[in-house]
């Protein structure tokens, strides 16, 4: 298993209260309400008034709430490559993609409650859950490319599709999960991820295996 105190603490702004700008103050309104009034029903208004900000500026941030839950994802991606573990020597493509996965688990961490809420109700907006599951490939995209594991090709995406289901497995436990350390999550993660091992190749390598043969 990876190095489990190699991760970051962060909260997924890596910023204090004073300096939160109006999407982050429309994210976070967006999760406080959804924990209380549930998702489906929420209206930008509500947000607006959580936020405490005109409407206007809710709307000159995100155009529906779609959009501001695609502004979580983005923030929690945003703390997790603002400071990626560093490359240990011999590390496993696996190790540190572990390390990185790991830390969206702890920027997302403030927001169990609000989470579980969107995991239900989500499977009751098709748009929503289509905007969701789109960005949430892009994420593991940028953890995959992050960890030097090659993403491009159908090897690429097929990388990228396997490792989202098994972050979204480690997940259900992680909702579920108390322990000060996670580590049932981060024994839940680690057993997926030796799963698709041999699929997750170094960018490096992929590079030279396709290389042109009249190189």
């Amino acid at each position: 298993m990876a190095r489990a105190g190699g991760r970051g603490t962060g909260n997924g702004r890596g910023r204090g209260p004073a300096a939160a700008s109006d999407a982050d103050r429309i994210i976070d309104a967006m999760l406080a309400r959804v924990a209380t009034e549930g998702w489906r029903h929420l209206s930008l208004a509500a947000i607006a008034a959580e936020a405490k900000l005109p409407i206007l500026r809710v709307y000159r941030s995100f155009r529906s709430k779609q959009a501001i839950l695609l502004g979580l994802l983005r923030r929690v991606d945003e703390a997790v490559l603002a400071e990626p573990p560093a490359p240990e020597p011999e590390e496993r493509p696996r190790d540190r993609l572990f390390d990185l996965l790991m830390r969206r688990f702890d920027a997302l961490g403030p927001h169990k409650a609000a989470l579980e809420v969107l995991a239900r109700e989500l499977r009751g907006d098709p748009l929503g859950a289509l905007c969701a599951g789109a960005a949430l490939l892009r994420s593991m995209r940028w953890m995959l490319e992050t960890a030097d594991i090659a993403t491009n090709g159908i090897g690429g995406a097929l990388r990228v599709k396997l490792t989202a289901a098994a972050y979204l497995s480690a997940a259900r436990i992680w909702q579920r999960d108390d322990s000060p350390d996670l580590g049932r999550t981060m024994a839940a993660l680690d057993g997926r991820l030796r799963r698709i091992e041999r699929w997750l190749v170094r960018a490096s390598r992929s590079r030279r295996d396709e290389a042109p043969l009249n190189a």
